[in-house]
């Protein structure tokens, strides 16, 4: 009887252990089950992990210099558990390794960067990428502007491919020597006043021109670009028709007027005598300049510092650039990489790439922000750069970009550049147009 009572007493002891063991496992593991997830929670994407979470890992492709190497060490703090493999390339060889990748089916990375002139090419192919609404991406929408937050949104709603990352709100950069030079007034206040309008930036060119001899912008892109920018519609509708005629034509045709008068040169952009025109003071104005451009005109003109000022554009801002980060459908811990960048594009950490990078913020709460504010930019003639681009950046309205933006805009471009070496102005837009249309007719 003795023996048949310890045998019991020890059936019940091991029963004991094993419930409380599964107590304390059920405690310590996520409200799902999953142990090897975590979980995202308040406005700032601050992750749940322990250290004894299951390790994971995540491939992240990038582009441009975006210094997230450095977040990437922060989250280390954060998520413990969570190895991410960074790699950062050239943005058209990203977007094509990713098109590859996706189509072939294999070779994705978990987490990808996506331009905002590419987004909607790879909203079409939404199946294949992990909708950020399933795990709590609505809960974030309030975080960033509405307009940016938006071109990553099926029409619908019901799909988000994508975190907004930065945004590149237009101002105008201007050499105040070449400014002063034409009589102009050098102070950012009383030149945006004066030059409020595109007519009036005309006549400005004049006047620049025949004090100066020089032109008020360098290249003529940039020109058409800032005006383009502005638009509401600019390529195709939400019924991706081509709408050019009633869109851009004009932004076109106020472009090669300049360009035929003389009072626009006629670089390239990226080309070595776009940038060390920066540098020389051949022109006087760098029109529809986003936030990013800052970081360009410093790498091109180290000599110029405190000969460029930045001010407000005329007729409203629009937006040049941009990125989102997306998570393809083939990662295996998409809950890891959707709580990484709902980490990296919160408030906090965008505050800090801006500063540590010049990525401009997309979420509006940074703009009340003490130390962004504060900042002034002595190489732009101590201008409070931060200031004058949250101002573009809310006044920007949302833009239908469409799957083929890029094929439209390479030949807009090619016109006009055809233009300012000695082409008919007419003749190349229905050139340009009739290419535009046998492009799209073959897709």
């Amino acid at each position: 009887m003795k023996k048949w009572l310890l045998l019991l007493v020890a059936i019940f002891v091991a029963f004991a252990m094993v419930a409380c063991s599964g107590d304390d496992e059920g405690a310590s593991g996520d409200s799902d089950g999953d142990s090897g997830s975590s979980d995202t929670s308040g406005d700032s994407g601050e992750t749940a992990g322990g250290s004894d979470a299951e390790p994971v890992e995540l491939t992240f492709w990038t582009f441009g210099s975006t210094g997230y190497g450095k977040l990437i060490e922060e989250y280390k703090d954060v998520a413990p558990h969570v190895t991410i493999n960074y790699n950062e390339g050239e943005m058209n060889d990203v977007h094509n390794n990713l098109f590859t990748s996706l189509s072939a089916g294999s070779g994705a990375p978990d987490i990808a960067m996506i331009e905002v002139s590419e987004v909607a090419k790879f909203l079409e192919a939404s199946s294949q990428f992990h909708n950020l609404n399933d795990y709590g991406a609505q809960d974030h929408a309030d975080n960033f502007l509405d307009w940016k937050w938006l071109q990553a949104q099926s029409v619908d709603g019901s799909f988000q491919l994508g975190f907004p990352t930065d945004i590149g709100p237009t101002t105008m950069f201007y050499r105040t020597d070449v400014i002063e030079e034409a009589g102009l007034p050098t102070d950012r206040e009383s030149l945006s006043a004066e030059i409020n309008t595109w007519d009036a930036f005309y006549e400005a060119a004049k006047t620049i021109n025949e004090a100066t001899g020089k032109p008020i912008a360098d290249s003529p892109t940039l020109v058409f670009n800032a005006i383009r920018d502005q638009q509401p519609e600019q390529y195709f509708n939400e019924n991706d028709e081509l709408i050019i005629e009633d869109t851009v034509k004009d932004a076109y045709d106020f472009t090669t007027k300049m360009i035929q008068e003389g009072l626009v040169g006629k670089n390239s952009l990226w080309t070595p005598e776009w940038g060390s025109a920066m540098n020389d003071g051949t022109y006087a104005f760098l029109p529809g300049a986003p936030a990013w451009m800052h970081g360009v005109v410093k790498d091109n003109a180290p000599d110029a510092e405190g000969k460029w000022d930045i001010m407000a554009i005329p007729e409203g801002a629009g937006n040049w650039g941009g990125s989102f980060l997306t998570i393809p459908a083939e990662s295996d811990h998409p809950q890891e990489a959707y709580d990484f960048i709902a980490w990296l594009t919160a408030p906090e950490q965008q505050v800090k790439s801006f500063l540590d990078m010049g990525l401009f913020p997309s979420a509006p709460a940074v703009f009340e922000d003490e130390e962004f504010l504060a900042l002034e930019d002595e190489y732009f003639s101590g201008a409070p750069r931060a200031q004058i681009f949250a101002e573009a950046a809310e006044s920007v309205v949302p833009v239908y970009m469409g799957v083929n933006y890029g094929t439209v805009n390479t030949e807009i471009e090619t016109a006009i550049m055809n233009v300012a070496e000695g082409a008919d102005p007419q003749e190349e837009w229905d050139a340009a147009v009739q290419r535009i249309e046998q492009q799209l007719g073959r897709q």
